[in-house]
This record gives structure tokens, sequence and C-alpha cells, in this order.
């Protein structure tokens, strides 16, 4: 049986849980999310906690339990604090900015400054030129942003420039003259 799984899942009481059409929806103070239940998994509130069963041993079943799980937790979480991912932006003259009112300008070394326009949900802040914060309720979504974002000028590996997640290590090389 999935470890994860199995574990029951307490729900904060300022979080409302509604099982409805196969999905599950969660209602909390920052918004609103749905989670879809994979087939085979079914889903029970009762006292302020959410379990998870498996309707069946297959393998897909069996695999879907942990995942269901941990997406109603991503979900509480997220309508109860929310996900931020930092992004740091390295190298001379690399920056970002914030133009209007949710929209970020980025200058990378190209020859033109990109616009970013996030999707709906997704707020971000630039606290200072070389930060990016990336904040949302869907986990999924503030995550996958932050990658687009950091794929638009990825860290090179000798001198370290481009953007990075904070705390991700960049292997370093060496250039041509250490060969020698």
């Amino acid at each position: 049986m999935s470890r994860i799984g199995k574990k029951p899942l307490p729900v904060p009481p300022e979080v409302r849980v509604e099982l409805r059409d196969g999905e599950l929806h969660v209602q909390g103070p920052k918004g609103q999310l749905r989670v879809p239940l994979p087939p085979g998994i079914q889903c029970e509130y009762s006292d302020g906690v959410l379990r998870f069963q498996r309707s069946s041993e297959e393998k897909k079943v069996k695999a879907a339990h942990g995942l269901a799980r941990a997406l109603a937790a991503s979900a509480i979480e997220g309508v109860t604090k929310g996900f931020v991912r930092v992004l740091q932006i390295e190298g001379i003259g690399y920056r970002a900015e914030l133009r209007g009112q949710n929209r970020l300008l980025l200058t990378l070394g190209y020859s033109h400054p990109i616009l970013f326009i996030p999707p709906e949900g997704i707020t971000l802040t630039v606290p200072n030129p070389n930060t990016i914060h990336v904040a949302g309720i869907d986990k999924q979504l503030v995550g996958e942003v932050a990658a687009r974002i950091r794929a638009l000028r990825p860290p090179e590996p000798y001198k370290g420039k481009g953007i990075r997640y904070e705390g991700e290590y960049i292997r370093r090389k060496a250039g041509k003259a250490a060969g020698r």
C-alpha cells in the first residue's frame, strides 16, 4: 500500500472541501482550486480529515493513490499559504523590472528586452533588479511559470551568467586556458 496515499490529510478549519463529479473542490482564504481524482481512487471527507482509498490493486491505480493525496495536500497548502519560487539573475547588465500591473521586462544580454506576461493567477514581484518572486496558489503553475522565465536565459557553466533558481548549484567548467 502507498505510504503517502494511506496517510490521512488534515484540513484546516478555514478551508472548505467538496467532492463533486470526480473532482475535489478546495476553497480557502487565498482562492479556490480543483483537483481531479484519478480513476479508481475514492476520497472521503469527515471530521476535518480527507482519506483516500483505491478500488483495486491494479498497477495504475496503486501508482495514482499517493499522487491523489499529494495533489490534494498541495491544493490545501496553496489556498491557505500559497507558493513562491525565487529566481536570481546573474550577469553584468542583466536585470528585471515590473512594467504596469503584472508584466515583467527582462534585459538578458540579447539585442532586445523581453516582455513576459504571466498567466492568470500568478503574481510577479521584483524586490531588486536581480531577484524575481513568482507567487500563486497553484503549485504546478508557479513552477511552470518559473521554469519558463528561467528558460529565457538558463545559467551557463563557464561564467554562471543567466537566470537560476534560488539555491540552485551550477556546476562550473574550466575554460580553454585551463587545458594547456
